[in-house]
């Protein structure tokens, strides 16, 4: 019954517009329109009604030290500020952790560079001595082929199977990648390392383009001479 009932052709029924004369109250609201209104008016009223209930039962002796670190400007709070919360010191010694982090993952990467390019290094080295073989005919010579293949050394790249192959072509990729994040590693090092000399004390200057020895995108400090004690 369902299906038949589905099946009949039913009358299109339009939502009703805003009348002529209410245009300029622009779209009528629909129900569901409604219900979306009413749903957020009642959570704000609700909202509103805990909070003054908990204003309204508070202990009048607490104390925290939030109300004296914050404070409202033009009606919006605002939260104590954190740029005294560490020292110079601390925060030179949380620069210093971080460099060294970085170059821990630094040195870490350049090791299973040199160990991945050992390994790719047998497949790419050829054996310098050349033995001469005769063959008498060419049967002969097959022998001696397949027999040098089975006994004598490292077969041809062309002749190694085509997982191998993959294998190696993943591994060369994989080289590749991981000399690009060293050197990504390297310049943020460079970067976190000249913050950290920044940080400290001692007078110092950015030299201009044309006192620049070496001309480089990076900008370049001068520290003054001072005597050491």
């Amino acid at each position: 019954m369902s299906s038949l009932r589905n099946a009949v052709q039913r009358r299109a029924h339009k939502e009703r517009a805003q009348p002529k004369e209410r245009k300029r109250f622009g779209l009528l609201e629909k129900h569901k329109d409604y219900v979306v209104r009413a749903k957020a008016f009642h959570k704000k009223e609700d909202y509103l009604q805990k909070l003054k209930e908990k204003a309204a039962n508070r202990n009048p002796d607490e104390f925290y030290f939030k109300m004296i670190n914050s404070k409202t400007v033009n009606g919006v709070h605002k939260s104590g500020g954190d740029s005294d919360k560490y020292t110079e010191e601390e925060l030179l010694l949380m620069k210093t952790q971080d460099i060294g982090y970085i170059l821990q993952k630094l040195q870490a990467e350049k090791k299973k560079i040199e160990r991945l390019t050992a390994t790719l290094h047998s497949l790419d080295s050829q054996p310098s001595n050349k033995h001469v073989y005769y063959a008498e005919d060419r049967e002969d010579a097959k022998r001696i082929l397949s027999e040098t293949k089975s006994v004598g050394g490292l077969p041809a790249f062309e002749d190694l199977p085509e997982s191998i192959k993959r294998k190696t072509a993943s591994s060369y990729r994989q080289l590749e990648d991981r000399k690009n994040r060293v050197q990504e590693l390297e310049k943020v090092y460079n970067e976190m390392a000249l913050k950290q000399e920044l940080r400290k004390k001692g007078k110092k200057r950015k030299l201009r383009e044309d006192e620049i020895v070496c001309p480089t995108s990076r900008p370049v400090y001068k520290w003054r001479t001072e005597r050491k004690r």
